[in-house]
């Protein structure tokens, strides 16, 4: 009995060592959890998720500034434009006076200035050869060029990107280009006429209008139909000595004029447009962001 009594007090002894054990254990793991559920609650308190709920702040934009790019630039794509036409026009006249265009001014210049010898043999071996080719030579390089240049350019602006389109328009700008410089040397030299109908015969006005539009049409679609038209326009030249309304040197003067001035138009018009031109005005700080004040910018 008395073994079983120490028995039963070592059985009691133990069991409150192991219920102390579990309990430091429980303890520990409500511990551990208490200090998880503490670093989760000050990781997202209200404070701090508000701060990272908070925008940062945006980099102030720049206002935006007035400009006039819009005015004075063409289109980037191509200088052929309507609205370009006028200016297209100015840049034209002015390059007619390329140092590229010396080369055949000179020669032109110089066959005309010896062609002055033989203008009356000329005169009397071509007039009344065919009267029917001088009366068809007035109406191709007079009467008839406006209206038909005229037409080509109303209709190449109805049709797509292309040669036809540019060379219409290049039609345009030689015949007024060509007609304007035509008139000034007339009126500037007042050559009287083989006929003496007037004083206004150097150059050919008919001539010089030939060559430039011949200029274009082999510039656009090469020398197929190049030649053909340099050769009509020579045809009209002789018929204008035929009719004894230029001498040989008017002729040869205008072919001179209408060539420089159709190399001209196409060269000129198929550059394309140059860097836009405009002014900008709008606020400006200074490089470290302080202070307002107004910058003024040009491009050209």
């Amino acid at each position: 009995m008395l073994a079983n009594r120490r028995r039963g007090v070592m059985r009691y002894s133990r069991r409150p060592s192991r219920t102390r054990g579990g309990q430091e254990g429980q303890l520990k793991k409500i511990q551990a959890a208490a200090g998880a559920t503490l670093a989760l609650v000050l990781a997202c308190s209200p404070v701090p998720c508000r701060a990272q709920s908070l925008d940062l702040p945006r980099e102030p934009q720049p206002a935006r500034a007035f400009d006039t790019q819009g005015l004075f630039d063409t289109p980037r794509e191509d200088r052929r434009t309507l609205s370009a036409f006028p200016k297209n026009l100015g840049r034209n006249v002015v390059g007619v006076f390329s140092g590229r265009n010396l080369v055949p001014l000179v020669i032109g210049a110089g066959a005309s200035t010896l062609a002055s010898a033989f203008d009356y043999r000329t005169k009397d071996v071509l007039q009344g050869a065919c009267p029917s080719c001088g009366k068809t030579g007035a109406t191709l390089g007079g009467s008839a060029v406006v209206p038909v240049v005229g037409a080509l350019f109303v209709a190449g602006r109805f049709a797509p990107q292309g040669r036809f389109r540019a060379a219409s328009y290049d039609f345009a700008q030689a015949m007024i280009v060509n007609g304007a410089y035509t008139g000034l040397v007339k009126h500037t030299v007042t050559r009287g006429r083989p006929d003496g109908s007037d004083s206004l015969s150097f150059p050919s006005g008919h001539t010089s209008s030939a060559f430039s539009l011949a200029g274009v049409a082999r510039h656009h679609y090469g020398w197929k139909i190049g030649v053909p038209m340099y050769a009509l326009a020579a045809g009209i030249g002789l018929s204008r000595i035929e009719q004894d309304r230029h001498h040989l040197s008017d002729v040869l003067a205008g072919a001179t004029l209408g060539f420089i001035v159709g190399r001209t138009v196409t060269r000129l018009d198929a550059e394309r447009p140059a860097k836009p031109r405009f002014v900008s005005v709008g606020p400006a700080t200074d490089p470290h962001g302080q202070g307002v004040g107004l910058g003024l910018s040009a491009s050209w």
